[in-house]
């Protein structure tokens, strides 16, 4: 069996600011396996440490000890190659106030090194519903046609895993729907491994083959999601 993310005792402790010495630990000796190809569900209440873990595998928050892999990839002895493997879409809609949306996607293709000839620009375009608005500004595009740029800028390099922090919360029911057959399409028919990070349980239930529960930095329980309906009901 393969594993897409592979994290074995990882640990982050975090130091009060303001020159207070105490610590919070938000992921208390975590082990995780996830398989490739699958939709894996995170969940767990705020504070549980999905967000910490999330921006560890990105390469945002440097870790404390433990050991992560990325498709194989152990992100402290090949950083870069971990992160090009693995595209996040952010829980906060953060968004460049200075090129429209085909440049800015451009932009994020040559961050990554990808020849103009090899780029996907105008066929994420489409497929997120976003061509017509490729020459806007994205602080002009409503709440839901931001969360798909976002979906796209995370997708502009072919990542082999794509992580989704709470991708649905204070959207339409519409979006909602658009953004589940979008995650099912890129995992049956490019193999893209997805991680989402959800409060809803519906969401869950709907896309994801395997669950774990998360809480107070420990994975509590993890299971298929068939094996999980039949014992929680």
């Amino acid at each position: 069996m393969s594993y897409a993310i592979q994290v074995n005792n990882l640990t982050k402790q975090y130091v009060s600011g303001r020159g207070s010495q105490e610590e919070k630990l938000a992921l208390n000796d975590l082990n995780l396996n996830i398989e490739v190809g699958s939709i894996f569900g995170l969940l767990g209440p705020n504070g549980a440490g999905k967000s910490t873990l999330i921006n560890i595998l990105s390469g945002t928050v440097v870790k404390s000890s433990g050991k992560v892999r990325v498709m194989g990839v152990d992100i402290d002895e090949q950083p870069k190659k971990a992160r090009s493997l693995i595209g996040i879409v952010p829980q906060e809609i953060v968004t460049d106030t200075f090129f429209p949306l085909w440049n800015a996607l451009e932009f994020t293709a040559g961050y990554f090194g990808i020849k103009p000839e090899n780029r996907i620009t105008d066929q994420l375009l489409k497929t997120l519903s976003l061509y017509d608005k490729r020459n806007t500004l994205p602080q002009r595009l409503s709440g839901g046609m931001k969360r798909r740029f976002l979906i796209a800028k995370a997708m502009v390099h072919s990542p082999k895993i794509l992580v989704l922090d709470e991708p649905t919360a204070g959207v339409d029911i519409e979006l909602r729907t658009q953004l589940w057959e979008y995650v099912k399409k890129i995992n049956q028919e490019q193999g893209v491994t997805v991680i989402i990070t959800t409060h809803y349980l519906a969401e869950a239930q709907e896309l994801c083959d395997n669950i774990a529960f998360i809480n107070d930095g420990k994975i509590i329980k993890q299971d298929s999601k068939k094996k999980l309906l039949a014992e929680l009901g």
